[in-house]
């Protein structure tokens, strides 16, 4: 009997639980996750800090110049940028720390990157969003500072502009 009793308060307790966190979840404001507050060093000389973005979507990927599938996905974040950024879409392309500064400016110009090229040479900025080592990491930050995406590979292009036509 006692038996039954201490089993029923533990299945009750986990139940509570469960149901808390996933209502906690439900009712969370959107993303989870805020935008780390970091400076990025730019390929033009200047400097991003992500704090000053608030209030508008951001999308960062962190990529190399090394790396096939981030160079395929460059005609992707440029037409993103063509479509969005008008209307509020900042999209930057952090190169990895490990990827020189001449190379990654060679390929922004034969690629022909019109979108924010971001330098972390210290790797700062990488650590900030998680210690990024894959690529491409790609982060989708809503206008409230949230990170509301997250994807290690090729993005899903259809999740990524399902939120963008809410939000802009």
């Amino acid at each position: 009997m006692m038996k039954m009793k201490t089993r029923d308060l533990l299945v009750g307790a986990f139940l509570v639980v469960l149901v808390g966190g996933l209502l906690a979840l439900w009712l969370a404001p959107e993303g989870l996750r805020p935008m780390p507050r970091v400076v990025v060093p730019t390929l033009d000389q200047s400097q991003v800090d992500l704090a000053s973005l608030e209030g508008r979507p951001v999308l960062i990927t962190f990529w190399a110049t090394t790396c096939i599938s981030c160079v395929q996905e460059i005609p992707h974040l440029r037409e993103l940028h063509d479509r969005y950024h008008e209307r509020g879409l900042k999209v930057i392309g952090v190169a990895m720390a490990y990827d020189p500064p001449e190379q990654v400016a060679e390929m922004a110009r034969r690629r022909d990157i019109n979108y924010t090229v971001g330098l972390d040479a210290t790797g700062e900025v990488a650590t900030a969003f998680g210690d990024v080592r894959l690529t491409p990491t790609s982060f989708l930050i809503a206008p409230n500072g949230r990170i509301v995406y997250q994807k290690v590979g090729e993005m899903d292009w259809q999740q990524v502009e399902r939120h963008l036509s809410r939000w802009l």
